[in-house]
């Protein structure tokens, strides 16, 4: 029978200094991550918290002339939004009061957005989107729009509203019979 060779094993770890080991150089492709990739990822990271305060942050819009037909209808709606009947009401003419006597319910809208303004001399049309949110639904909250138009006359020299969709109606006080 043969043996196998012998093998003395691994040669003697010299004493000392030369006892260390250097490190080893990191593979191809495993660098270490450097400063400017950390500066980068950090400026990213600043931005998106800089966005989400603007976005969560921005606050009201801004008010629109309260002479204006389009600021007329901005403040009616807020009024509306924020269920003071009594402050909307003041935006009203008695043509538009007095469609409380056919209104049951309350106003259906969470936010009115601008689309357009027409002025001809004593009257003028606001365009607007109403957009109406449910927190209920099959699939969770559901929110859609409607267009619609307000119909504005002068009164006295101001801006009242004399027609408006029934998604903003809102009565309060006695009803005006024609």
């Amino acid at each position: 029978m043969s043996q196998p060779p012998y093998d003395p094993g691994p040669p003697a770890a010299p004493h000392g200094d030369e006892a260390r080991v250097p490190e080893p150089e990191p593979a191809p492709g495993h660098r270490r991550p450097d400063r400017v990739l950390l500066g980068i990822v950090a400026a990213i990271a600043v931005l998106v918290v800089v966005a989400l305060a603007v976005v969560f942050l921005r606050g009201e819009p801004q008010p629109l002339d309260e002479a204006s037909p389009a600021g007329v209808v901005q403040r009616y709606s807020k009024a509306v939004i924020d269920a003071d009947p009594a402050a909307a009401d003041a935006y009203l003419t008695d043509n538009a009061r007095s469609r409380c006597a056919n209104y049951y319910g309350g106003a259906q809208a969470s936010r009115v957005v601008l689309v357009s303004t027409t002025e001809r001399g004593e009257t003028a049309t606001v365009k607007i989107s109403i957009v109406h949110s449910s927190a209920e639904g099959p699939f969770g909250p559901s929110e859609f729009a409607e267009d619609a138009v307000v119909v504005l006359v002068k009164v006295a020299g101001k801006w009242k509203i004399n027609e408006l969709p029934y998604s903003l109606q809102t009565c309060t006080g006695p009803v005006v019979k024609k």
